[in-house]
């Protein structure tokens, strides 16, 4: 995996099978025009944050579900060609949107740490984050002790992306979900669980550890969102 295409949406709680029956449809498209894995994932314990969170990043209404989703893919370049293709694709003007898709914000991110194994996922802890252009090496450095830890406690992956395509959107976009500054980059990462339990099992242990407690964190955490996340698609 050498791009990620980052995608967080609302949709109504109601939706959710005619959601991941959109998201199944669009699949194999995206498999054709290079992608190499899809994951949707259906928001489960989203927390309300003081200045930032999931559900102000697309304005979610109250009858509304988060859904954090990804697709990865060999090179930018391939992602920008399917990202064309798609757009002119006559299958994708046939298929049902089953959510507002002005609130939905995507973007670009190149990966800068991944580690452990990408299969199948059993739940998915998401987060979004702005950190300073000037301290992308010192981010690297806090994640890469950060996700030994997560691996220590279960974890199976552990990704973080650094914002490369990141427009600015009418309604809602990444920017303004974590009020980044104009000297602030987008970080969209994520850690993958073999289920629900071991990753509230392995947050508590995670807690406790000194590891975590020595952090110095390069970013300004107050306006970091996460959440947990239950996968409805992996392909």
């Amino acid at each position: 995996m050498a791009y990620v295409q980052g995608f967080v949406l609302p949709v109504p709680a109601d939706k959710k099978e005619a959601y991941r029956k959109a998201a199944a449809d669009f699949s194999p498209i995206a498999k054709e025009f290079g992608a190499t894995r899809q994951v949707e994932a259906w928001g489960d314990d989203v927390p309300d944050g003081k200045l930032t969170d999931f559900k102000g990043a697309v304005k979610a209404k109250p009858d509304e579900v988060v859904v954090f989703s990804w697709i990865e893919y060999p090179s930018k370049e391939v992602a920008e060609e399917a990202h064309r293709k798609v757009m002119n694709d006559p299958r994708m003007h046939d298929m049902d949107m089953p959510f507002d898709g002005q609130r939905m914000i995507v973007a670009g991110f190149t990966p800068i740490l991944d580690k452990g194994n990408a299969g199948k996922t059993g739940y998915v802890d998401g987060f979004l984050a702005a950190v300073p252009a000037a301290n992308k090496q010192a981010y690297l450095d806090m994640a890469t002790k950060a996700a030994a830890v997560f691996q220590d406690y279960g974890a199976v992956r552990v990704v973080e992306t650094w914002g490369d395509n990141v427009p600015d959107g009418k309604v809602t976009d990444y920017k303004g979900a974590v009020k980044a500054t104009a000297d602030e980059k987008i970080v969209y990462s994520w850690v993958e669980w073999p289920s629900k339990q071991v990753r509230d099992e392995g947050w508590k242990k995670m807690m406790e550890d000194q590891r975590m407690k020595d952090h110095k964190m390069p970013f300004d955490g107050k306006r970091m969102i996460y959440g947990g996340f239950a996968p409805i698609l992996d392909v």
